[in-house]
């Protein structure tokens, strides 16, 4: 959830090219028009599309629900914490399937947290759980460190271990390795993108770990992102921005995914998934564009934790159990 309003004291980024539509970057750049900085945004309209606090004016009363809510889902539901790597942050909330898992082990749902990529935390995230264990699935919360804790890079590092990590061990807490789902909110959905353009030989794991994605309200080109508020606070090289964009590493995604915004998020955000989207369609691989009517950036994850919810529907049918 991106609900930091940060403003930049400096001005004056160099105009340059921003991956958009279809092609990659390069193929198809396009230069800022006169006076602005990206496509037709001047700089305090490109650092507002960035700022999803702008487009919802009830953000702090949605975060207070989410944190109301998993503190329900946590007294109500059984769970354990699991370290994945040696760092405090690195730990997983595990939740299990309301009744139990069969022999050959449960699906498992796994979720990327946001908050701006410098907020946030695992324990906030427990409300989407419901959705996952009624339906006889694992529902896990990935917890990271963040910014200025860590660098960009170090988080996609931590969740890329989280989800390998959980892969080679499934089958110890009862989960199926071989059905294994990844989803994403806002800076997490930006850190979902990035895991499915993984090279996951590098993390001990199948090409295929992940068997369906769902990332929402996410970034997937930070280029523009780069130019707006934001880089006060996300310091990264022109190498890690093209790394990070998984927009640009599209022949790597080896599963169905869905790409997700709600009709009341800023138009770059739309934009953002309606590209990603797009892009992967053009190369022939499975991919879904959902906009959910009635919500706002903050609020459409809250679908998440309701089975019958925009994206609770699209979560349970990537795993075969949608009603």
């Amino acid at each position: 959830m991106d609900f930091d309003r940060t403003r930049l004291t400096r001005r004056g980024f160099a105009l340059g090219a921003a991956a958009i539509g279809l092609a990659p970057l390069g193929a198809r750049a396009e230069q800022a028009k006169p006076g602005k900085v990206f496509l037709d945004y001047t700089q305090k309209e490109l650092d507002d599309a960035y700022d999803q606090s702008v487009w919802a004016k009830n953000a702090q009363e949605v975060i207070k629900r989410y944190g109301t809510a998993s503190e329900a889902v946590r007294a109500r539901y059984k769970f354990e914490t699991k370290a994945y790597g040696g760092g405090e942050d690195e730990k997983l909330d595990i939740f299990a399937p309301v009744k139990g898992a069969p022999a050959g082990g449960a699906p498992i749902h796994m979720f990327i947290h946001g908050g701006a990529w410098r907020g946030g935390r695992k324990e906030m995230y427990s409300f989407p759980a419901p959705t996952f264990v009624e339906s006889g699935a694992f529902f896990v919360a990935i917890g990271f460190s963040s910014i200025p804790k860590v660098r960009l890079p170090d988080m996609a590092h931590q969740v890329r271990s989280a989800i390998a990590w959980t892969y080679k061990n499934a089958k110890s807490f009862g989960g199926d390795p071989e059905r294994l789902f990844v989803s994403g909110h806002s800076s997490g959905g930006h850190l979902c993108g990035v895991a499915l353009v993984t090279d996951w030989s590098r993390y001990g794991v199948p090409a295929n770990a992940v068997k369906g994605g769902l990332a929402v309200s996410g970034m997937y080109e930070l280029d523009p992102v780069m130019l707006s508020a934001r880089s006060s606070y996300v310091k990264i090289s022109d190498e890690e921005k093209a790394a990070l964009s998984a927009l640009r590493h599209l022949d790597r995604v080896a599963c169905p995914a869905a790409f997700a915004y709600g009709d009341g998020e800023s138009p770059e955000f739309k934009r953002q998934s309606r590209d990603m989207a797009a892009a992967l369609k053009a190369k022939g691989k499975p991919s879904e564009l959902v906009e959910v009517k009635g919500v706002n950036h903050f609020e459409i994850i809250e679908t998440l934790g309701r089975p019958d919810g925009a994206l609770g529907q699209v979560a349970l049918r990537q795993m075969g159990r949608a009603a």
